[in-house]
């Protein structure tokens, strides 16, 4: 196999891939690991490495996610059932452990103080149990610490109205309604009421005062805090992964009687989104329901997370804003002028992927491989490279023989 540079030091020429030996762990565990750490020690070393994940399975040694690559952590065994089992009794309470037991799977955060906050998932599996964590900031970030386009501040601004920010799984969506949120609690003086499973970033009430509300911890199930969330005289509410029409129906009444809602999707790109949430209902609802979302979306914002030169990432975006004529073509079902209307309408703010890509190409913060590795149009981007005086031919052919 042809060897790669890992970003992080060192050369690796096989799976799976294994932590560089110049990082040292901020925990130093004994070298023979005759007694497997905690998950507390796990955490902090994985925090150490800058890790965004823990993944931990029955019968596996424990990986770390980095820059967006798995990493086997080198110094650890295998973990065995009764390790396994030890690390349940460490994050989950008995209550968690009995639904554990009878579901197969579970959602909780554990938080370290002047560490990490973490968000868990723990399930089953044909190989035996798994404890995934995300390791999250204790520090909330803003709009400018992540480099976010500033239009995010004048969107997230508007009073009424649905923001959806979409995405892939690890692409960042949390991180950035954070961000949102931090900067709403920073300039208004409104009410701001979140339903997670789990929390993942902890806010502070400042100019607004934030009610956080977690399924499991605060309310039995997701569908009754959103039943009575319009009960709380909120200003702003975050309803997290618009999941299905139950979520979609609550978030649309509540934009139309003057909220401004939240939410996520799945989707890579703005205009699928759009669709995604009209699938959501039977043929016959579709039209009423395309009105409502008309009518109600503020901005569709599509998050990528790239490599960077500086070996760290960055989150690149498709900005669809919902001005008169954007709400014509979404009103008309003409996708096709809407996606014309995101490259050509940057003044409001607008763009696409790959314009997204180019500036940051332009600025040398990504490569042209990896700019290609996730464009929705790599020919296109390939063009536009050239265009502009970026030498498009090795990364080209990088692209052809990975497609």
């Amino acid at each position: 196999m042809k060897n790669t540079n890992s970003g992080l030091g060192v050369q690796i020429d096989q799976e799976p891939q294994t932590f560089p030996s110049p990082l040292k762990p901020v925990v130093e565990l004994n070298q023979n690991l005759s007694h497997s750490p905690s998950i507390e020690q796990i955490v902090a070393e994985a925090h150490g490495h800058k890790a965004s994940d823990i993944h931990i399975r029955v019968g596996q040694v424990p990986r770390f996610r980095i820059r967006g690559k798995m990493y086997v952590a080198k110094r650890h065994t295998k973990v065995t059932v009764e390790v396994f089992e030890a690390y349940l009794n460490e994050i989950l309470t008995p209550a968690q452990r009995k639904q554990f037991a009878e579901t197969k799977e579970l959602d909780t955060a554990i938080f370290y103080p002047g560490l990490v906050r973490c968000r868990v998932n723990c399930f089953d599996s044909l190989n035996g149990g798994a404890i995934v964590l995300r390791l999250i900031s204790l520090d909330v970030p803003s709009i400018d610490d992540l480099t976010l386009p500033q239009v995010f501040k004048k969107i997230v601004s508007k009073g009424q109205g649905i923001i959806l920010v979409t995405g892939p799984t690890g692409s960042g969506k949390s991180t950035t309604l954070a961000a949102m949120i931090r900067h709403l609690n920073e300039t208004e003086y409104k009410h701001i009421v979140t339903i997670e499973d789990p929390v993942e970033y902890v806010h502070r009430s400042r100019k607004c005062l934030i009610s956080q509300r977690e399924v499991g911890l605060h309310t039995h199930q997701f569908h009754h805090a959103l039943r009575s969330v319009l009960r709380e005289d909120p200003d702003i509410i975050l309803i997290g992964e618009m999941r299905d029409r139950i979520t979609v129906d609550t978030a649309l009444q509540a934009a139309q009687t003057g909220h401004l809602v939240l939410g996520t999707l799945h989707t890579r790109n703005a205009i699928s989104s759009i669709n995604r949430l009209l699938n959501l209902y039977n043929p016959d609802e579709q039209a009423a329901i395309r009105i409502q979302i008309a009518e109600s979306l503020l901005a569709v914002i599509a998050q990528l997370l790239v490599p960077t030169t500086d070996k760290g990432r960055i989150a690149v975006h498709d900005i669809l804003i919902n001005t008169p004529t954007v709400q014509d073509y979404l009103l008309k079902g003409e996708d096709g002028d809407v996606f014309r209307l995101m490259e050509t309408e940057t003044i409001e703010g607008m763009q696409v992927m790959n314009q997204a890509l180019y500036n940051y190409l332009i600025d040398e913060k990504i490569t042209p491989t990896e700019a290609l590795k996730v464009s929705p149009d790599p020919q296109a981007l390939i063009r536009q490279m050239r265009t502009g005086g970026i030498d498009a031919s090795a990364s080209a052919r990088d692209w052809m023989n990975e497609a």
